[in-house]
């Protein structure tokens, strides 16, 4: 007897006598289907046909994300802390900046409270999260600070009210638990500067972050970087932090990385550690499918006593040596004062040739 375990996108083949035949790398959903019955030989070359073509089928590839409305001048945008705390001086100079583009501020009442390290205990940081995705006039929601935090809240908030009026939910770092969740969801969000960062970032990385904001499309040309892999790739972009991808795999805010491109980025980290969750996501078959991926800034990485020998580009290039998708390397954006915006959930072409890389927004 063959027994399928259905999971809506992923089809495990199990038997006590037979291999397995097929197992797609496709994220499971809620929904399980249990179908038992005898082989037959002729229909079920066919019936496996069929059921590995419409396994390798992604619905993430056939939809199209929504992109919140691009801001105007006299919008307003609101700063919370999701995660570590942050006093509200360190965030004047990201209120004078989106001041000058004509935009109002407010502040959550996130901002300046404690507990330990976090700002303020969960409920708090989720209730401002969730007045915030519930405000109609809030037209955007900028994460003040990573760190940690994001995970232990995004459970306590509901989407319904922000399904009716969609808004940009922007930041990086700990914020990939937002972008994750929201591209599970459906929607764009941008990967760029958190208010602490607003201070030493680039003139580049502040413009990007505007444009991305204001409804403009980025587009981004870049050096040859001697790891880069060459080739092109269209897809919708994906990603953002390492360690936060990593947290997040396998719950229901865990993005579906298949057909996509992927961007990751991590700071303060031992290499062993970037190795280890690298191998973990391989393990996972997490880029079997993926079109393309984009390394931005590996920043501040950590070693042991005993070497681990490589750096953590190294580390990426040796593990994606089987791999055949192209590679872009040291791009602008993560931990770095020069963080340009990437519109999450946005499809893109990315193209690597000898003489450099481009990286276009749809």
């Amino acid at each position: 007897m063959l027994g399928l375990q259905v999971r809506v996108s992923k089809i495990d083949i199990v038997t006590e006598n037979l291999p397995i035949l097929l197992k797609p790398s496709v994220k499971p959903t809620q929904i399980v289907a249990q179908f038992r019955f005898p082989i037959i030989f002729g229909n079920m070359r066919i019936f496996l046909l069929l059921l590995l073509t419409a396994t390798q089928f992604s619905f993430a590839q056939a939809r199209k994300t929504i992109a919140p409305p691009a801001l105007k001048k006299g919008d307003t945008i609101a700063i919370i802390a999701t995660a570590r705390k942050v006093e509200a001086a360190s965030l004047q100079p990201a209120v004078e900046l989106f001041k000058s583009w004509g935009l109002n501020v407010i502040m959550g009442k996130s901002i300046g409270k404690s507990d330990n390290q976090l700002a303020g205990p969960d409920w708090q940081r989720a209730t401002d999260l969730q007045e915030m995705l519930d405000n109609p006039s809030v037209k955007a929601i900028v994460g003040a600070k990573g760190g940690y935090g994001t995970v232990r809240i995004i459970d306590r908030v509901t989407f319904e009210k922000f399904k009716i009026k969609p808004k940009w939910i922007v930041g990086f770092s700990d914020m990939t638990v937002l972008h994750s969740h929201m591209n599970t969801l459906g929607y764009q969000t941008i990967h760029g500067l958190v208010g602490v960062s607003a201070k030493n970032a680039t003139q580049d990385a502040k413009e990007s972050l505007k444009k991305a904001l204001f409804g403009q499309k980025p587009q981004y040309d870049l050096p040859a970087h001697a790891f880069n892999r060459k080739g092109k790739a269209k897809a919708e972009l994906v990603g953002g932090n390492l360690s936060v991808l990593y947290s997040v795999l396998g719950s229901k805010s865990e993005a579906d990385v298949k057909g996509k491109i992927l961007f990751i980025e991590d700071l303060d980290e031992y290499l062993y550690h970037i190795d280890r969750m690298l191998f973990n996501l391989k393990r996972n078959n997490y880029f079997d499918h993926v079109k393309g991926v984009i390394i931005g800034g590996m920043t501040e990485m950590n070693d042991n006593d005993i070497p681990w020998g490589k750096n953590a580009q190294e580390i990426v290039r040796e593990l994606f040596k089987e791999y055949d998708f192209p590679v872009i390397y040291n791009f602008p954006a993560g931990h770095i004062r020069d963080n340009r915006a990437l519109i999450l959930g946005a499809s893109i072409t990315m193209e690597v040739n000898d003489s450099g890389s481009t990286v276009r927004f749809e």
